[in-house]
């Protein structure tokens, strides 16, 4: 007996006990209730599969509803294929053939029919015009409603039984379950709370699947740097970051900062995370340089300077410099200027006005280590690609199993492109785990 389902026939906002629900056996069973896991099932229910859910948490979409701090930035605008693919790095190939069948532009649509309105910010970032996670966790809802998607909270699995190749049923603390197809969705390891906890890469390997190693890919960075700390809450919507590793820049990246109290976020620490984690891995001698001014060369930010000091010529340095940079970063950087911060403006040379746009663009900052999972936007890892039929999202090992969003190993920036994986993955994975089972009833 299935307990705690949600029959999605009934209210979508939160669960009930539905003891009348007595069947085991489903066209297709899906394992995970994150965003890939939802658009796979109600993309198999609208082919008319008759379709399980299973979740371990007491909600679906936990992790969804935290994505981009609540607003939930749900794809990346990005409409070329060749572009959006050299996002994810090399493995971006691996995404051609899903995309064809269900890309960015079939996501806006079906954000559309779904009377969701959308706004784009800086990097192609699309939001709902909500500004709301929640709006994107209804939406999902609401797709698997009208398919008539049967959902089981609180539901934990705890592995598959297979046989002569296929996936035979889904073993749960209360029950088993039967399935023609079956679809993983159950992410990776970043935010744990929300369920993430990796155990979908334990089952899979224990069936044969090859699993990478899993570390924080999109996370935040510790560093020494007293001076970063206490500046904590200070952003620049546009700074730039170079890694420096044995006196060598071999990397360089322009977006928004944050500094924290133990370092740095934002989404420009974050696309840099893998990395600087890489090179502390081989303990190798690195620094990150940072240009508070990317868009201003030395010469314009001095005038820049200039023209604020000439503006406030009878007041003290201390109480011009924070007019240059945020308050809280004045306070800290103000011994670095080398300039009294009780001097009036008027007294400053000319050498050490120019000093103070060099020190604007090379601040250094030296990283310690990058912080755990539990702080991760996304987690690395995962499935080996080359273990999935990407026409299908089918593993080669087991034809009825497909594997969909962060289970699968992809390497991706923050913007948008998490997401995307798992709209496109699901979407394809629902199509043809329902083909699957109508091919094997017939």
């Amino acid at each position: 007996m299935l307990t705690n389902c949600l029959n999605m026939k009934k209210k979508i906002k939160a669960p009930f006990l539905s003891p009348n629900i007595k069947d085991t056996s489903f066209d297709v069973i899906v394992v995970g209730g994150g965003p890939a896991g939802m658009m796979a099932a109600g993309r198999a229910a609208e082919g008319g599969a008759r379709v399980l859910l299973l979740e371990k948490n007491e909600k679906l979409g936990k992790k969804l509803l935290i994505t981009g701090g609540g607003r939930c930035n749900v794809m990346n605008g990005e409409t070329d294929v060749h572009a959006l693919t050299k996002k994810y790095g090399k493995k971006g190939a691996f995404l051609f053939s899903p995309l064809s069948q269900f890309g960015v532009r079939d996501t806006f649509s079906f954000l559309d029919v779904h009377g969701i309105q959308t706004i784009e910010e800086e990097g192609k970032r699309i939001f709902p015009k909500t500004e709301r996670a929640e709006t994107i966790w209804n939406m999902c809802l609401e797709y698997m409603k009208k398919g008539k998607v049967i959902t089981c909270v609180r539901s934990r699995v705890t592995g598959f039984s297979h046989r002569n190749g296929r996936i035979t049923g889904v073993q749960t603390a209360s029950g088993n379950y039967t399935g023609d197809s079956y679809i993983l969705a159950t992410g990776g390891k970043s935010h744990p709370e929300t369920g993430s906890t990796g155990e979908g890469f334990t089952w899979l390997s224990k069936i044969g699947h090859t699993i990478k190693d899993s570390a924080g890919a999109l996370v935040p960075v510790a560093v020494s740097d007293s001076w970063i700390k206490k500046a904590q809450g200070t952003s620049f919507k546009e700074a730039k970051v170079a890694l420096i590793a044995n006196g060598e820049k071999v990397e360089e990246q322009t977006g928004k900062i944050l500094f924290t109290h133990f370092g740095l976020s934002g989404p420009l620490i974050l696309n840099m995370a893998a990395s600087i984690g890489e090179r502390l891995k081989y303990r190798e001698k690195i620094s990150l340089l940072i240009d508070l001014f990317p868009k201003m060369d030395l010469g314009t930010l001095d005038r820049h300077i200039e023209k604020i000091i000439r503006e406030n010529q009878n007041k003290k340095w201390k109480n011009v410099f924070d007019s240059i940079v945020p308050p809280k970063l004045a306070q800290t950087l103000i011994l670095s200027t080398k300039i009294d911060g009780e001097i009036s403006v008027n007294a400053i040379s000319r050498d050490a006005r120019k000093a103070v746009g060099k020190l604007l663009k090379g601040l250094s900052a030296n990283p310690t280590h990058l912080l755990g999972l539990d702080k991760a936007v996304i987690s690395g890892g995962g499935v080996d690609l080359r273990e999935v039929d990407f026409k299908t999202m089918q593993s080669k090992l087991f034809p009825n199993l497909f594997l969909v969003g962060d289970v699968l190993d992809f390497d991706r920036p923050t913007g948008g492109y998490s997401l995307q994986i798992c709209w496109t993955t699901g979407y394809v994975a629902g199509t043809h785990a329902q083909l699957l089972s109508k091919s094997i009833v017939q």
